[in-house]
């Protein structure tokens, strides 16, 4: 996890842009290294480019067409997931086709954000720049299950300087109470799970993962889950990330990190649920 920490508190970003048209990777490039200071772009003109690029290194985002000489982007997205050599890494769609999939639910847990190419190029640098230069504050619900009295009042504490409204749990078995009586009434409980993953009680911050994303039927863009782990054993973190997890912490808890993890799955989180809200304009869903 160093490699991550470097990226995302470094004044230089590296983004990962895979689209095969050479027009578009210029293009892109070219706004890019214009609108964020020290940018490094590493252009890659298909799927297999990019899967030999990642292992010449971290990069804090990565863009990629849907399709691609050789391969899907989802696939390519897939690839990223298993292989990358952190667990934080925003994967975006880029494509002119974007909103007809979300449509169709061809989108899966793999891509975290989308843009539509109609959109321009010199708005995809903003929305790229959202993500390599975290936003200070943002707004949200946290349901935050930690059973060290100090240590969840100081992350409490900072999670409420980053604007952001906290709810308690100091157990697993709370949460899932809480959780279960928001939906009795009709609420979601939260925004997004913040939890250890070795907690008092019966069930750990793992037992809480699997109930929320099996029991609830809530999936990694309907509740955001992030997990807080001092095991640093790859296996340990890859079975995580397969139970459901948005993404890992690992501790101690570098608070900038944290706060970036957070503001950033809550967005995307807030982005998909607008648009499952909103119909499509055919009005069939």
């Amino acid at each position: 996890m160093t490699d991550v920490i470097r990226h995302i508190s470094s004044d230089e970003p590296r983004v990962m842009v895979v689209d095969g048209s050479k027009v578009a990777r210029k293009l892109i490039t070219q706004v890019l290294e214009r609108t964020l200071p020290g940018v490094t772009v590493i252009a890659c003109a298909s799927g297999a480019e990019a899967q030999r690029a990642l292992h010449e290194g971290a990069v804090d985002l990565v863009t990629t067409a849907l399709r691609l000489p050789d391969m899907d982007g989802q696939a390519l997205a897939r690839y990223l997931r298993e292989h990358a050599p952190q667990a934080y890494i925003p994967i975006v769609a880029v494509s002119g086709d974007v909103e007809q999939r979300l449509q169709n639910r061809e989108l899966g847990g793999e891509i975290t954000d989308y843009f539509d190419k109609g959109g321009g190029y010199e708005a995809l640098a903003d929305f790229i720049r959202g993500y390599v230069e975290p936003i200070a504050r943002g707004e949200g619900n946290v349901l935050y299950v930690e059973d060290s009295k100090v240590v969840a009042l100081a992350t409490s504490r900072m999670l409420a300087r980053y604007g952001l409204t906290v709810t308690l749990a100091n157990s697993a078995e709370d949460a899932v109470a809480i959780l279960q009586a928001a939906r009795a009434r009709g609420e979601s409980g939260a925004d997004l799970v913040l939890t250890d993953v070795n907690l008092k009680g019966t069930l750990s911050g793992g037992d809480l993962l699997k109930w929320i994303r099996g029991e609830l039927a809530l999936g990694k863009g309907c509740l955001p889950v992030l997990v807080m782990t001092a095991e640093e054993d790859p296996k340990h973190q890859a079975a995580l990330l397969r139970a459901g997890a948005n993404d890992l912490v690992v501790k101690p808890v570098d608070e900038r990190l944290l706060a970036t993890k957070l503001l950033f799955q809550l967005r995307v989180a807030h982005r998909r649920r607008v648009q499952t809200a909103s119909p499509p304009a055919n009005g069939h869903r």
